[in-house]
């Protein structure tokens, strides 16, 4: 990796920041609402939205949509004999995404690697799966909206990553004045190996607990575990242009 980057491209869920300790909380959020609302165990809960959430992503594979936890929330509903009770499931989701939102911490330095690759005038685009909607909410709750010139969502582009729609879109929209691109991802096969097959991206693969390094194909150029190591590659290769 020897060149300075014309355009970076971003992941954000397991990438900016860890996605599993919010989900937690804000899974047991919904799970005590509809357990206290209907007296139900908690793993008659979790069995009947484990179920919905199998059901929506069968259904709706390698599409936004399958990721929407107001499918999930309708869904479950109906697994339990109530119908679609829309109310509930649009309270549950709100729940679910208010808790969430509240309990996301960005990682050490992302703040600080953003601020550098403005300051270097270093084209720069999230590429994300799920929907607009929330993920939009994630980026301005972190405060990370002044950062980025693009954002590109699976709803937008069409299709989940690997495919290679959403990183086709972000090049079409950041128009880099070079063909050297960076993504910046934690999964090995949807951002590493989609994103080297897609636009020939130079790839660095966020690394922290249960996330696995890519291997094979899914191998990335290289991997970090904090974004300080980027801050300083970065001001190695600037120095060197």
């Amino acid at each position: 990796m020897q060149q300075f980057p014309n355009a970076i491209l971003f992941d954000t869920d397991n990438t900016l920041y860890p996605y599993d300790p919010a989900h937690l909380v804000a899974h047991g959020a919904i799970e005590k609402k509809v357990v206290d609302a209907f007296s139900i165990t908690s793993v008659d809960f979790n069995k009947a939205f484990q179920q919905a959430r199998s059901d929506v992503k069968q259904r709706l594979d390698g599409t936004a949509a399958c990721h929407s936890r107001l499918l999930y929330m309708q869904r479950m509903l109906e697994i339990m004999g109530l119908g679609s009770q829309v109310l509930m499931a649009l309270d549950l989701e709100q729940t679910y995404w208010r808790t969430f939102l509240s309990n996301a911490v960005l990682f050490d330095g992302v703040k600080e690697l953003l601020d550098d690759i403005r300051l270097w005038g270093i084209p720069s685009a999230i590429v994300t799966d799920l929907t607009a909607q929330i993920q939009f909410r994630k980026i301005v709750y972190f405060g990370l909206d002044h950062y980025f010139d693009h954002i590109v969502t699976s709803e937008e582009a069409g299709y989940d990553k690997p495919r290679k729609e959403p990183f086709a879109l972000a090049v079409e929209k950041m128009k880099p004045k070079g063909g050297c691109i960076w993504m910046v991802g934690d999964n090995p096969l949807n951002d590493i190996k989609g994103a080297r097959e897609a636009i020939g991206a130079i790839t660095l693969q966020k690394q922290h607990k249960g996330i696995t390094l890519g291997k094979g194909s899914s191998q990335p150029d290289a991997s970090f575990k904090e974004f300080n190591e980027l801050r300083q590659l970065l001001k190695t290769l600037s120095e060197n242009r």
